[in-house]
C-alpha cells in the first residue's frame, strides 16, 4: 500500500493559494478515480484508490501545512505504511513556476511542512515531489507570497503542472521513486 500526501492548508480561503498546490495534486488524483474524500482517524482527509492492482491512500492533513507532520505519522501507523512507500507532494520556492521534482531524500529546502515531517519522522528519507511555484521576481515576504493566489496567467502553468505531478505520482506507485525521478526529473 502506498501512502501519498499533499501539503496545503484546509479552509476555502486557501484554495489556489500557491502553498496549497500539494492539494491540488490529491484532488486532480481522487477525481481522477473518481473518489471522494473520508475523514480520518487524525486530523486529515482521505481517499481510498485502487491503482492498477496497487491500493493508495490520497491524505490532505488538517493540520496546516507547518504541522503536517502529526498528520502523515498518524496515517503511516493507523495503515502500517513503510517510509519508502510514502510520497510528499509540496511547493517549492526553489524550483521554477510549472516545474516538478523528484526526490528520494534530503533535507526540507526551506519547506516549513516537509521539515515539520522530518522532525515527527526523525529521518529524511522518504520520497517528495516538488512543486515549482518560484516568483519570477525577488519578494520582500515570502509568507504572503505562499499565501497568495495564483494570477490567471499562474494558472496555465500551473494546471498543467498539477496533471503532470499526479501522473508522477502515480508511476511512483507503479514503479518506484527511482524510475519516477528518470521519467519526470
Amino acid at each position: 500500500m502506498k501512502l501519498i500526501v499533499g501539503l496545503g492548508n484546509p479552509e476555502a480561503k486557501y484554495d489556489n493559494t500557491r502553498h496549497n498546490v500539494g492539494f491540488e495534486v490529491i484532488d486532480e488524483l481522487a477525481r481522477r478515480a473518481g473518489m471522494g474524500y473520508t475523514s480520518g482517524k487524525g486530523k486529515f482527509v482521505y481517499a481510498k484508490i485502487l491503482h492498477k492492482g496497487e491500493p493508495v491512500i490520497l491524505q490532505k492533513p488538517l493540520t496546516y501545512m507547518n504541522l503536517s507532520g502529526s498528520a502523515v505519522v498518524a496515517a503511516m501507523h493507523f495503515w502500517k505504511i513503510e517510509r519508502e512507500d510514502l510520497l510528499v507532494v509540496c511547493d517549492d520556492l526553489n524550483i521554477p513556476l510549472g516545474k516538478i521534482r523528484l526526490r528520494a531524500k534530503g533535507s526540507a529546502g526551506g519547506q516549513n511542512g516537509l521539515k515539520h515531517i522530518i522532525q515527527c519522522l526523525g529521518r529524511d528519507d522518504f520520497a517528495r515531489l516538488r512543486l515549482g511555484i518560484a516568483p519570477e521576481h525577488p519578494l520582500s515576504s515570502y509568507s504572503s507570497f505562499v499565501l497568495g493566489k495564483f494570477t490567471e496567467r499562474e494558472r496555465q502553468v500551473v494546471d498543467p503542472m498539477v496533471d503532470n505531478a499526479a501522473s508522477a505520482a502515480l508511476t511512483f506507485v507503479e514503479d518506484g521513486i527511482e524510475r519516477a525521478m528518470n521519467r519526470f526529473n
